[in-house]
């Protein structure tokens, strides 16, 4: 497959000699590996083999649709290299060029930036990174004409009328006010510097707009539009496609100091109705999609909500296979006995640190032995475990690691994942490490990786401690019978045999490779 497969036209006007609206894209890897990009996450290696799903896009061109013709890039599903995505930008010809962009992957993503811009194409950024640091951005690469500030929807697609001079559907409308009630609808031309979120070049400077407040009912966003993305692509460790996305809620209430979630939606929780979500489910089952991630900051946020979707799902009999993701607070027996029964195989953790001085350091509002528990619900439930950890937060010691590394040990976990702590900006975390001077001299954007290398300096712990101990942590915990006895029994079917050998040679490699500044 390459990128013209991956691109479909959305409107008549994408046809020979008119260039296109709007182009969507998660452009290229910089190492041609499986990266995660998201509006609201922080950009990592997926060394878990998961391919996410584009669902931000999806979700930006519904709010386009069908008023511009607009397609999706998804480079990285696709396995699309820089020289066939310039040759694609070269057919499609964009008018508006749309990417997301992440710390560890900046320059690269800036380069399809220029790439675009040598066409004649406005271009437009979203995301963590660019979120706290759009003034910094602009300034370092010229060829980016925008960045969207926090949620991108509405401020994309007012962008977008505002520049072509468009009125502006009285559906957006209506939503634009309800999200802001000091919103009106001009009676001629909108002057850029209304249009709430955005970041851009006004005679030379960087102008920075009011902020735009967030969505209160997102059940009254469009749906997606998956079929924009290539369904067939995106996978989960051990299963086929097709697969996809749903947002359930957006927001978490916890204060992680490390968490960059909080960069674009705050400590706000909006859920989205069983219904709404229900309504999303029937049609990715029409298109085909049996495995579905419940993508949210913390699924399991609103009770009530988690017990009527599972009830709406078994009640439409929808039998798809699902994952989510929780804080080990946030669970019961009952609650994990009831997502089983409406699919739910398997539940990601963030655990981060055994060491309970540690834990409230960073504010994770837990105690070690609530992730024993939960964890032992959710296997009693019939229901798959993934923990992930962090190594490095702020009063880490060889001795705390060596207690995280334990606890990874006895808890019943199908898979540990060992990160190496990450400062993003616009984060208490990042705020505290510039003051107390602990980044590694020389460090760059593209160090600001959780799996490979870190920027982080300790006095007490280097950089390359750090990374060896990351390694270690995980060597300790999956070179026992254990863990390789779970993963063998997961190869069930001819049909996950590669995904397995994909994933386990990834682990073998990452634990065996030596990383720069190792």
């Amino acid at each position: 497959m390459n990128a013209q497969r991956s691109v479909q036209p959305m409107t008549a006007s994408n046809e020979p000699g008119h260039a296109l609206d709007v182009l969507l894209v998660n452009p290229p890897a910089p190492d041609g590996g499986i990266w995660i990009r998201s509006q609201h996450r922080v950009g990592r290696r997926s060394r878990e083999g998961m391919l996410w799903a584009q669902v931000e896009l999806a979700q930006l061109a519904a709010l386009l649709h069908p008023y511009y013709s607009v397609e999706i890039i998804d480079a990285i599903a696709d396995h699309v290299d820089w020289p066939t995505f310039a040759a694609t930008l070269r057919r499609l010809r964009p008018r508006y060029y749309v990417t997301q962009a992440t710390a560890p992957t900046l320059t690269n993503d800036m380069y399809g930036v220029f790439l675009a811009r040598s066409l004649g194409a406005r271009t437009i950024a979203f995301g963590t990174h660019v979120t706290p640091m759009a003034q910094e951005t602009m300034e370092a690469f010229p060829a980016l004409d925008f960045v969207l500030q926090g949620e991108p929807e509405l401020t994309l697609r007012e962008l977008v009328d505002v520049l072509e001079e468009r009125e502006t559907p009285r559906w957006v409308q209506t939503l634009l006010r309800t999200t802001d009630p000091e919103w009106s609808a001009a009676d001629g031309p909108v002057p850029l510097a209304h249009v709430k979120g955005l970041v851009w070049r006004r005679d030379g400077e960087i102008t920075t707009n009011a902020p735009r407040p967030l969505i209160a009912n997102l059940d009254a966003l469009p749906l997606p539009l998956h079929r924009l993305l290539p369904l067939e692509r995106y996978r989960m460790p051990l299963l086929g496609g097709p697969y996809s996305f749903v947002v359930t809620s957006r927001g978490c209430p916890a204060g992680c100091r490390f968490c960059i979630k909080h960069v674009t939606y705050g400590q706000c929780v909006r859920v989205r109705s069983a219904d709404n979500i229900v309504q999303e489910l029937r049609e990715l089952d029409r298109l085909g999609v049996q495995t579905v991630h419940m993508y949210a900051d913390l699924f399991t946020v609103n009770r009530e909500q988690v017990m009527a979707l599972c009830q709406r799902m078994r009640e439409a009999n929808l039998r798809m296979r699902w994952t989510c993701n929780s804080r080990v607070d946030f669970v019961d027996p009952e609650l994990l006995a009831t997502m089983a029964q409406a699919g739910c195989w398997l539940i990601s953790w963030g655990i981060e640190s055994a060491n309970e001085g540690i834990l409230r350091r960073i504010h994770k509002g837990y105690r070690p032995e609530q992730a024993e528990q939960a964890l032992r619900w959710a296997r009693e439930a019939g229901i798959k475990n993934w923990g992930y950890f962090i190594i490095g937060l702020p009063g880490e010691t060889e001795e705390t690691i060596d207690q995280t590394i334990a606890l990874a040990k006895r808890l019943p976990l199908d898979l540990a994942l060992f990160h190496i702590a990450a400062p993003h900006p616009g984060t208490p975390f990042y705020r505290e490490v510039i003051e107390q001077g602990w980044i590694r001299p020389g460090a760059a954007w593209e160090d600001v990786d959780m799996d490979r290398s870190t920027v982080l300096a300790y006095p007490h712990l280097s950089a390359e401690q750090l990374e060896s101990h990351a390694q270690r942590a995980f060597r300790e915990w999956a070179l026992r019978p254990g863990p390789i006895w779970t993963f063998i029994k997961s190869i069930n079917s001819l049909s996950v045999v590669r995904s397995a050998l994909d994933i386990g040679l990834q682990q073998l490699a990452w634990i065996t490779t030596r990383h720069p500044g190792q």
